[in-house]
């Protein structure tokens, strides 16, 4: 239960104020003010005073602050949080301080929309455009006929999606989208590695459809099923869109719901075991004395021959007093940045079983006092169409409407690393 709801600038002004019930005055605004905007050693998302618990989460400089004082589910809380910020974000984009004083009333509206006396209500963006609109959304003037739909929407079982929706063209996009990230020792041990994976639809069909949607058979998401399945997919923290029917996942793996219409995202989920690293980076740097360092860099990729790496970006660092790099590469460009001490190799495509190698060498300049080199580790930024590190599939993926239309399926999956995917030397 939400006593209030505030929005505060980087100075600690208020944007946004909202009592939802009589427990708090306005005044508990000027408490969060001094105890966490003016405190810089405030670092918890959650300050309790006395009886009153303030939740904040930090946007652009922003505070998005609710206050309860009652013993409140703090997960609910900052799901409230997190929603407003995404229903903000899809009406008018950034979410900043300008673009709240811009959109004040309509903040206004929806924080009254999607939370009734405390409790968090219809936070669906589809629902709630078909009602609050702005001049980009839809026409202020809805018909009664269309009234009465909306409020079958809000209302009914599946509030996330309208009975009417046509389409000439029926068409379902599924995108497995994976992030890798690496950490390995300079001894070519693998410290860390685990994705963070995103199943995201696209649903252009007419109708109420039921969607059927099966993942790996050898799928593993309860740590006690894990024994003497070697080679199975293992997934933790899995999040599911408010559509998916769970208990059917959870005895069929078999994901069963009725999509919003567009876009959305289906399921979240971590992969920590079994992970297939598309790259591997086998660096050899060698100090020559004091005046340069050697480099012998290559990279091999791990998966078959029909599928390529694109945007190959490996940065390699280089000495505080470098003054030239002489690189030489089979493919792509490598070049010296001065102002970020490294040297950028970037291949705009690697075919699968191959292997690429850098030859450089950076000469120093002679300091007086001579500083040991932290040696930061390499960073690679890529992208592979059609290839999961976590050895996810989709192996079906089925639609069933009542009109028994034709559809057309399409399945993608791309794994790609940008920043956390790092090798020590």
């Amino acid at each position: 239960m939400i006593s209030a709801f505030f929005i505060f600038n980087q100075k600690g002004e208020v944007l946004i104020s909202r009592l939802y019930r009589t427990d708090l005055k306005r005044s508990i605004a000027d408490v969060f003010r001094i105890q966490v905007v003016s405190n810089s050693d405030v670092r918890s998302p959650i300050i309790t005073l006395g009886s009153t618990s303030f939740f904040h989460v930090r946007v652009n400089n922003l505070y998005v602050v609710a206050v309860t004082k009652c013993n409140a589910n703090a997960a609910l809380v900052f799901e409230y949080c997190y929603r407003f910020i995404a229903i903000a974000k899809s009406y008018f984009g950034k979410v900043d301080e300008e673009s709240v004083k811009n959109n004040f009333v309509l903040i206004y509206e929806l924080i009254d929309e999607i939370n009734d006396f405390g409790y968090p209500q219809n936070s669906e963006i589809d629902t709630l455009k078909t009602y609050i609109t702005t001049e980009s959304v839809m026409s202020t003037n809805v018909p009664a006929e269309e009234s009465s739909k909306i409020t079958t929407q809000a209302t009914g079982a599946t509030s996330w999606r309208r009975t009417d929706v046509k389409y000439k063209k029926n068409e379902a996009f599924v995108d497995v989208v994976e992030t890798v990230n690496l950490s390995m020792s300079a001894k070519g041990t693998v410290l860390r590695a685990d994705v963070d994976g995103h199943i995201l639809m696209r649903a252009y069909l007419s109708g109420t459809p039921e969607c059927k949607f099966g993942l790996n058979d050898k799928l593993v998401i309860d740590k006690s099923e894990r024994s003497g399945l070697g080679d199975a997919v293992e997934l933790d923290d899995c999040r599911f869109h408010q559509c998916v029917r769970l208990d059917e996942f959870d005895s069929t793996r078999t994901i069963s719901f009725i999509p919003p219409d567009g876009e959305f995202e289906l399921m979240t989920y971590r992969s920590t075991s079994n992970v297939k690293l598309p790259l591997r980076v086998i660096p050899t740097v060698t100090e020559i004395g004091t005046s340069s360092v050697s480099y012998v860099v290559t990279v091999k990729t791990n998966f078959n021959n029909k599928l390529s790496a694109t945007n190959v970006v490996i940065r390699l660092p280089t000495p505080l007093n470098t003054t030239t790099v002489d690189c030489k590469v089979p493919n792509g460009k490598a070049k010296y940045v001065p102002a970020e001490n490294v040297v950028v190799w970037k291949i705009p495509r690697i075919q699968g079983g191959q292997e690429v190698t850098l030859s450089a060498t950076a000469q120093l300049t002679t300091t007086t006092h001579r500083q040991v080199w932290a040696r930061p580790p390499i960073d690679v930024d890529f992208q592979v169409l059609m290839f999961t590190a976590s050895g996810l599939i989709v192996r079906f993926l089925k639609v069933f409407e009542k009109s028994n239309y034709h559809s057309i399926k399409w399945v993608r999956y791309l794994t790609k690393a940008s920043g956390s995917y790092q090798v020590r030397f």
